[in-house]
């Protein structure tokens, strides 16, 4: 074997058997293989020889699961943790879980107000707003100005007689349409097809059609 494979061979070993005791968890060769070939560029047969080397040297642990082999550090190189050390790392858990938690809620905070601030208008868009809405007062005051001043005006009268008429109108609308309902409703009991199919082959066309709304009585 050259030199440059054998250095190639050790680099991948050390970066293998590295990874392993830092993870401390099993993989298979594919999940290694994953996880490091973008970083390091390490082909799939090279993990797969690699891995098995080791484990031939004792270096890691292999166990068969089915047809699939899987890795894991030699957990007899780690120190026996005892109950005060395993619950003390519950605490650290627990307090670090709070921490996350706590970032997590002033990371909520911080983008709400985030996204507040810019929706919100600056000074430049501001000061063309207030131009712009005293620009549209200065026309209303016009219209109304023009209209005080005009002598067609409306009596009460004239007002209340249009009133009368729209809801007489109104009420005949209302009147046509339940009928019309009723009617089509009696129909489509007998009808094989849908209601909207009803319509278009009979042709009726209703006010949803055209955003048409009744007007309160």
């Amino acid at each position: 074997m050259s030199k440059c494979r054998v250095e190639a061979a050790a680099g991948a070993a050390g970066i293998l058997l590295r990874y392993l005791q830092e993870q401390n968890r099993p993989y298979s060769a594919q999940d290694v293989f994953g996880n490091l070939q973008r970083e390091h560029g390490l082909g799939k047969a090279v993990v797969v020889k690699t891995l098995e080397q080791l484990a031939q040297q004792g270096k890691i642990k292999e166990k068969m699961y089915g047809k699939q082999k899987i890795y894991f550090a030699d957990q007899d190189q780690f120190d026996m943790v005892s109950d005060a050390d395993l619950q003390g790392l519950d605490g650290k858990i627990v307090a670090l879980t709070a921490k996350v938690q706590s970032l997590q809620q002033s990371c909520r905070y911080m983008e709400a107000e985030l996204k507040e601030l810019s929706s919100a208008l600056t000074t430049p868009e501001m000061q063309k707003e207030i131009q712009e809405l005293k620009k549209e007062c200065a026309g209303y005051s016009e219209r109304l100005k023009n209209i005080k001043a005009a002598t067609n005006h409306v009596t009460p009268e004239e007002k209340e007689q249009v009133y009368r008429e729209r809801q007489k109108y109104c009420k005949e609308w209302r009147k046509r349409k339940r009928m019309a309902t009723e009617l089509s409703d009696a129909i489509l009991e007998g009808y094989p097809k849908s209601k909207k199919q009803f319509f278009e082959e009979v042709g009726i066309e209703t006010d949803e059609d055209y955003n048409v709304t009744l007007p309160d009585p």
